[in-house]
């Protein structure tokens, strides 16, 4: 069902734009735009600008994280400093200290989905992320803790 929801959401969001022809106009940034305004319109007091991913901080380290982050639908849900959907970057980092088990554990949660640890809405699977690139992810989000 939230498959479905989100094409819907993609093809609206492209026939908006006039079907795609603009050039530099990807989906992604009107797909991004369109789930940040209808999560605004769920919820009016919750930051959805979930764009910010900690570019800022030493991008340079930080760098392949932040790219494997833009690239999937990791914004559509998270924020840095922010409950969007889903728990902050902030908030996950400061619950789970930077250990080899909690970053295995963290990864292969991110590729196969899970529910419960931060209420009832679950995280989709991401089942076509390799698991270096989860635990990379993983690894940038742990390193956000002060």
């Amino acid at each position: 069902m939230k498959k479905v929801f989100a094409m819907l959401i993609i093809c609206a969001a492209i026939t908006a734009c006039g079907g795609g022809s603009k050039s530099g106009s990807g989906a992604d940034s009107a797909t991004t735009t369109t789930a940040d305004q209808t999560a605004k319109t769920k919820e009016p007091n919750v930051d959805t600008n979930a764009n910010n991913t900690g570019a800022s901080k030493d991008a340079g380290a930080a760098a392949p994280a932040i790219k494997l982050i833009a690239a999937s639908d990791c914004g559509t849900c998270h924020k840095e400093d922010v409950k969007v959907v889903g728990p902050a970057f902030k908030d996950i980092a400061a619950k789970y200290p930077p250990t080899d088990k909690n970053i295995n554990t963290l990864a292969d949660k991110v590729i196969k989905g899970g529910k419960g640890n931060w209420g009832d809405i679950p995280m989709t699977a991401h089942a076509s992320l390799s698991v270096n690139d989860a635990k990379t992810i993983v690894k940038y989000i742990l390193s956000l803790h002060k």
